[in-house]
């Protein structure tokens, strides 16, 4: 019982420290989630080439995509919550009239304890976005660089420019991991150096000995930042341990993919208490009763993580056999809920095809341009993609030359 007290106590106090940051109205400016750039690879003709707000994109992907479409462009887990997370989120909603931070107390003390970590060293946040955004916001600018893989997940790389820093990639390894490296050596000015693991699009992983190599070997004045969103649909090691006793590292970590939270909205930024204050001075939300609920009850539930992972990995095995038995070229070795296809084609073009056979899958990376990334859904999705992508590479590519991805831009400026 004492336990917990202190535990809640430390609670309050990292409570307190967010109430009291400062909020400037820029520091929200052009945060994105891996939805605005799944959905924006898909918006089609002319509308795309002005810049367009969050809202237009959203109405005009509400009005191109069929609702009996299938959906494994976004990396979104289809089971959804859990459960117990649905339950409770129902059971909550009689509370959903006051402001109850001791929910979101309670979810930071069962994270904690799971993971050996004081409350003092986790933020809670709508989703891993915002503090990613605004790590990159915090410790880059004018002459301190980003530093990321090539391919990488690019919401990093767009807090950069409007940080005003460059963004210095460099290319994964023979085996798809992180060149740590190559990343440690990119730039001695480094403000941030950005490691998803599983990365984001390829699945690949990266080992836990790498990473902290990196760690002791990259410039002494630049943040690690590593994105852990995948990582419960892996076999691989976490760092958020050593978020206790440093200051150079920040660790994320989000309810959306395994826990199948997307739309609901809950993550954690893990890092020194000194750190996560430079951060909440950017801003910082408090959080939805239903958010903290039903990630508490996510965490408690024991059997999510292993079920969830078999199902999604047997999924992801099984079409990814289809795929290489029928001699289509995929990037070996993901252990997340996406994997890569090399078409051997302009990848925007078979986008447009499989789009026309109700079938959305995700986006080409311009080193990449003939590779998409394939989201792991429903087995009876990916059943469907089998049919409709063997259908499509059936296709004489001439048949596909009048592309309507053809002058998509990347991903939209924001109004």
């Amino acid at each position: 019982m004492n336990h917990c007290r202190e535990q809640l106590d430390l609670s309050r106090r990292s409570f307190l420290r967010v109430a009291g940051a400062s909020l400037p109205a820029f520091a929200a400016a052009g945060i994105l989630s891996e939805s605005h750039f799944a959905f924006a690879a898909g918006q089609q003709g002319s509308a795309a080439k002005a810049p367009v707000s969050q809202l237009q994109m959203m109405k005009q992907m509400m009005m191109s995509i069929p609702k009996d479409a299938v959906l494994i462009n976004a990396n979104e887990n289809p089971l959804g919550p859990c459960e117990a997370a649905r339950a409770a989120i129902a059971s909550s909603a009689n509370k959903g009239g006051r402001y109850d931070f001791f929910e979101m107390m309670t979810l930071m003390d069962v994270f904690g304890k799971q993971n050996n970590i004081s409350p003092d060293s986790i933020s809670v946040y709508g989703g891993s976005s915002e503090p990613l955004h605004y790590s990159v916001l915090s410790y880059t600018g004018p002459g301190k660089n980003l530093v990321a893989a090539d391919p990488t997940y690019e919401a990093a790389g767009r807090a950069a420019e409007i940080s005003g820093a460059k963004t210095i990639k460099t290319k994964l390894t023979s085996t798809y991991a992180h060149d740590v490296k190559a990343m440690a050596a990119a730039d001695p000015n480094a403000g941030v150096i950005y490691l998803c693991n599983p990365n984001n699009p390829t699945g690949t992983i990266t080992s836990r000995e790498d990473i902290l190599w990196l760690l002791d070997n990259k410039p002494k004045g630049t943040m690690l930042m590593v994105d852990e969103a995948y990582i419960h649909l892996s076999d691989a090691e976490s760092v958020v341990d050593q978020t206790a006793n440093r200051k150079d590292i920040i660790v994320l970590r989000t309810f959306s993919k395994i826990y199948g939270m997307a739309g609901i909205r809950c993550g954690f930024a893990v890092a020194h208490p000194d750190v996560l204050k430079k951060l909440e001075e950017r801003g910082q939300n408090p959080m939805a009763i239903t958010s903290c609920i039903a990630g508490r009850v996510s965490l408690e539930d024991k059997d999510l993580i292993p079920t969830r992972k078999a199902y999604i990995g047997q999924a992801r095995m099984e079409t990814i056999k289809f795929l290489t038995d029928n001699n289509y070229k995929v990037i070996p070795g993901s252990q997340s809920n996406c994997f890569m296809i090399d078409t051997g084609r302009n990848g925007r073009q078979v986008m447009a095809a499989m789009a026309q056979k109700k079938v959305i899958i995700g986006r080409t990376w311009p080193i990449w341009p003939n590779t998409v990334r394939i989201t792991v859904g429903t087995k009876e999705d990916m059943a469907k993609f089998r049919t409709a992508f063997k259908e499509v590479m059936d296709t004489p590519v001439k048949a596909m030359l009048n592309n309507p991805y053809e002058n998509v831009q990347h991903i939209p400026q924001l109004s």
